[in-house]
């Protein structure tokens, strides 16, 4: 009995391009979608499982959805003359009712379900229009230069500007403190003036009042002298009068 045709539809469709230099790793994306309306189970295998990684291997494609398989080149040393043999093949089965178990869906598959697709890898190296131009190269690399000699730069000014800003805090911290101090000083200043004319004062208002004291009784001494004058006068007045 024939296969049943693929019912994904695969984005590449028959070629798996790497462009190098595959001196790192290359990665190319495979696109799987799934336009049916019943969900599909796939796997990915190649010929050549130790050179590539892929992410996802295998899976379910709900239906109407699609799903998007990262293929990862490993570095490898590159001979433009050697034709590439590596392929790739995507399997497909239509999803049964109990999907927990992957790998017992896989082993009960009848060949008459299952479905695939092959693609073959295709290996490119950069054409010199894509190799930056040495200017560009120079470009960037000055650039680069520019920017980590711009950001030393910039950490050495913001390090001085912190010292600075340091030092005139610690500049303004001792002249308050020295303020404080004054204040304190002159606030001491001002009452020991206050003690000592309070003291002054004191010492000022009792010869006042001694004063007070002695013109009141040296005023009074005279007027009690006229007052007995008088009075003599007029008792010797009288004893005339009376003689």
């Amino acid at each position: 009995m024939a296969k049943s045709e693929q019912v994904l539809v695969l984005e590449p469709q028959h070629e798996l391009k790497f462009k190098g230099p595959f001196t790192d790793v290359v990665t190319t994306n495979l696109k799987l979608a799934n336009p049916t309306e019943k969900n599909v189970c796939f796997k990915v295998k190649t010929t050549a499982p130790r050179r590539y990684c892929v992410r996802p291997n295998s899976g379910v494609i709900d239906a109407g959805s699609s799903i998007n398989v990262s293929v990862m080149l490993q570095p490898f040393d590159y001979d433009p003359n050697e034709k590439s043999k590596h392929k790739f093949m995507v399997q497909s089965i239509f999803a049964p009712p109990d999907t927990t178990d992957m790998e017992a869906v896989w082993k009960e598959a009848k060949p008459e379900e299952l479905m695939d697709s092959k693609l073959r890898c295709l290996f490119e190296l950069p054409s010199e229009n894509d190799k930056p131009h040495e200017g560009e190269v120079n470009k960037v690399l000055s650039s680069s230069v520019t920017k980590t000699e711009s950001t030393s730069m910039f950490k050495s000014v913001s390090s001085s500007l912190e010292d600075s800003e340091q030092k005139k805090v610690l500049e303004e911290n001792k002249r308050l403190q020295a303020e404080i101090q004054r204040l304190r000083e002159d606030c001491k200043q001002l009452r020991d003036e206050d003690g000592l004319r309070m003291r002054k004062l004191q010492a000022s208002s009792n010869p006042v009042s001694s004063s007070t004291s002695l013109v009141k009784e040296e005023g009074l001494n005279p007027r009690i002298l006229a007052l007995a004058v008088l009075l003599f006068i007029i008792g010797v007045i009288i004893g005339k009068v009376a003689l």
